[in-house]
């Protein structure tokens, strides 16, 4: 009656493959671009850029506004806040011109960091915060401890 040796018909759904968000060389995107998925910036984006997974910069890539994702990728320019929750590299020849907010940083010899650096658990609850406010809720450790 109920026959389970049927041959099974092999489902494709379009989530196969992994989504990427590519902005090639040569392209300029002006405005914000939010995703779901990765995104790779070979181009030029005048505006935030904002994932859900991985973002990486290239060496020709350049985000002129604040990058805010998962982990991060950066082997070219960003003028703006670079705000990682997990693991950010940056590669030798990435310039950073803004502060950075992150868990786990990994930087190259060569990289360029013009901005301020907080790392650790709370690097998101710090990039709400000001610098005096960082300061007056940060104790120095007692030396010989």
């Amino acid at each position: 009656m109920f026959n389970n040796n049927k041959p099974t018909k092999p489902v494709s759904t379009p989530n196969n493959s992994p989504a990427v968000n590519i902005i090639s060389e040569g392209t300029k995107v002006n405005g914000n671009i939010h995703s779901g998925a990765d995104i790779r910036v070979s181009g030029t984006v005048d505006g935030e850029a904002l994932s859900k997974g991985k973002l990486i910069v290239t060496e020709v890539g350049k985000v002129n506004g604040n990058v805010t994702s998962a982990d991060a990728d950066i082997a070219g320019k960003v003028e703006g806040e670079v705000k990682v929750s997990n693991k950010l590299v940056l590669r030798k020849n990435a310039v950073i011109d803004g502060n950075i907010y992150t868990k786990t940083l990994i930087v190259e010899e060569g990289a360029q960091i013009n901005g301020a650096c907080r790392m650790g658990e709370g690097s998101t609850k710090l990039s709400q915060m000001s610098d005096a406010d960082y300061e007056k809720g940060t104790q120095l450790k007692a030396s010989g401890s």
